[in-house]
């Protein structure tokens, strides 16, 4: 689905971007159901099928052989489950040094969405995040803490639709079907809106003064019952252990918007 839903942006965008399909199960628990039913923001995209086509090449394999050849200046921002990086860390660890950053959309502190201690990117495959986690690749997260203030409206939408382009109209598009399903399942502080997480992340790349961070130390529960998946924050430090992740808590909602705006409004 990922796969499909990637190559559909593309083909719409018309930007021949290669696509490689990662991993299909989660790290070490393949037959646990990480299923959450779409119901926030569907299944596929709205966008026709797409007719390009993905690379043969798997993408930790990928990875690793881009990362290996590289001088050491590619920051990797995975804004799903951590499958893929947990495994390329687990198998490449000679890597890790050429790693500069990880930006990863996921975790929480205060908030849950697929249960009241964790959020769904960590959830559904807590053993390659707590790879992740204690690797020694410098951290970035971008948890729903700060994703929960980066939100657009149907106000917003109708402004995207106003610019037209291609990359525009379908950002609206998405926005306007996830505004309708917050609405009914997770209902956010300002009315017909919905937090827009992964372009948070990618935009916090490109100007890193769109989020606020804290310096902490970040693990990842993996065994307990009501807390599967949860990143524990250690704001206090009461672990003693050294911090290894700027954690967001906080967004300038203004920037993110106009930033939002002028990346949508660029043509291929």
């Amino acid at each position: 689905v990922c796969t499909e839903n990637s190559l559909r942006v593309f083909d719409h965008i018309g930007i021949p971007v290669p696509v490689y399909q990662g991993m299909l199960e989660p790290m070490v628990r393949p037959d646990f159901d990480r299923s959450d039913g779409s119901a926030v923001h569907g299944l596929y995209l709205d966008l026709p099928e797409a007719k390009s086509k993905a690379q043969s090449t798997h993408a930790v394999d990928w990875l690793a052989e881009t990362i290996a050849a590289s001088d050491g200046d590619i920051t990797l921002v995975p804004v799903g489950p951590l499958c893929n990086i947990g495994m390329l860390l687990r198998q490449y660890p000679e890597l890790v040094d050429k790693i500069p950053e990880l930006v990863i959309m996921g975790g929480s502190h205060h908030i849950g969405n697929r249960s009241p201690a964790a959020e769904f990117n960590i959830w559904a495959d807590p053993e390659s995040a707590k790879v992740v986690m204690n690797a020694g690749v410098p951290v970035r997260m971008v948890p729903l803490d700060a994703t929960h203030k980066a939100l657009i409206t149907l106000d917003d939408c109708k402004e995207l639709r106003k610019i037209g382009t291609p990359a525009a109209t379908a950002a609206a598009t998405f926005t306007e079907r996830r505004i309708d399903g917050y609405n009914r399942f997770q209902p956010m502080k300002i009315p017909d809106s919905t937090p827009i997480h992964d372009a948070l992340a990618v935009c916090a790349i490109i100007e890193p003064s769109v989020i606020k961070t804290e310096f902490i130390h970040v693990d990842v529960e993996t065994k307990g019952e009501l807390t599967d998946g949860m990143t524990v924050c250690d704001f206090g430090n009461r672990s003693g252990k050294a911090p290894n992740c700027h954690f967001a808590m906080d967004v300038d909602h203004k920037l993110f918007r106009e930033m939002m705006f002028d990346i949508l409004s660029r043509t291929a």
